[in-house]
């Protein structure tokens, strides 16, 4: 029996033959059988093969797809920050005065304010920029010039001589704060609803003697400042406190720190009390250490503590501001 006769049949690349059955002389309804059978399964392989092929072209398609295609990203309708900074004169306690304004004018709608009171000084450049900061986080802020006339001072003795009258005086105090406060709320920008204060050293004494003489504000800040003033009200007290204090300055002893907690503490205050190892008087502003070498004074900048309280005061802003 030669092999010529015999069917040979491959599936998957395995030889299989129907020579047990003999050959086609031998059985014709077997060749009629076997070739039926052969086109049957031919035919549905291929289909098999074709589907399978079809299948792994989709996937590969939409795998190519999720990989080249990106979500697109999110349109921003955020303007590009633009701070309009200008020097803004008003009046009030018979006084002219010399404040400074900054805010984004390329946002919309109204914004919080922010009050600054500087450091004895006065209106300096560095106080300018911090209410350029204010204006970037997207606040209004106003500069109040306490002394009138844009009065600086660039030696300690003038800038205690100019400084003492308001600590002595909170009255006097208020009056010039007020004046700036109702002059930010004549600028359209402004939301009247949402109003805080913060002072630097001699400012921050001043704010937080603002807050226990009622001013309706959301809150006030405190950058080593001095805690003594006025007596703390629980029934004019509205303002939430918030205090950033050197752990090291000189200039208000643990003592000061105690005598203010407990009396905060007994009217149930809210406030946040804030302390910086190792930072000094004045440790926000970068010319702190040339002017304390200059005249012998106990001040130094210190960049880790400016950088934290900055970052509390923008954690707080965003907790009265809601």
């Amino acid at each position: 029996m030669g092999d010529e006769n015999v069917l040979p049949f491959t599936f998957h690349h395995s030889p299989f033959t129907f020579a047990t059955f003999g050959t086609y002389g031998t059985f014709p309804e077997l060749r009629e059988f076997v070739d039926s059978l052969q086109k049957s399964l031919t035919m549905k392989l291929r289909n098999l093969i074709s589907g399978l092929c079809l299948l792994a072209a989709i996937s590969l398609t939409a795998c190519n797809s999720g990989e080249d295609k990106k979500d697109p990203e999110p349109e921003s309708d955020m303007k590009e920050v633009k701070v309009k900074e200008m020097p803004v004169e008003y009046a009030g306690d018979s006084v002219t005065m010399n404040g400074y304004v900054a805010f984004n004018e390329n946002q919309e709608g109204t914004r919080p304010g922010v009050l600054i009171v500087p450091e004895w000084w006065g209106v300096t450049d560095y106080v300018k920029g911090r209410a350029k900061q204010l204006a970037e986080l997207g606040y209004i802020a106003f500069v109040v010039d306490m002394y009138g006339n844009g009065k600086t001072a660039d030696n300690p003795k003038l800038a205690g001589e100019l400084a003492m009258p308001f600590y002595t005086n909170p009255g006097k105090a208020q009056a010039r704060f007020d004046a700036a406060l109702a002059k930010l709320k004549t600028y359209p920008e402004t939301d009247a609803s949402k109003i805080a204060a913060i002072g630097y050293c001699f400012g921050g004494a001043q704010v937080l003697n603002m807050a226990r003489l009622g001013e309706d504000l959301k809150g006030v800040v405190s950058f080593h400042g001095n805690l003594a003033g006025v007596p703390v009200d629980k029934n004019k007290l509205k303002a939430a406190v918030l205090v950033c204090h050197g752990g090291a300055d000189p200039f208000v002893p643990n003592t000061e720190v105690i005598t203010f907690r407990k009396q905060m503490d007994s009217i149930g205050a809210n406030y946040t009390f804030k302390a910086y190892d190792g930072a000094l008087h004045a440790f926000t502003n970068p010319n702190a250490t040339a002017m304390g070498e200059k005249f012998q004074l106990p001040i130094k900048y210190n960049a880790a503590a400016d950088s934290a309280s900055f970052q509390d005061m923008k954690d707080f802003f965003g907790v009265i501001f809601r």
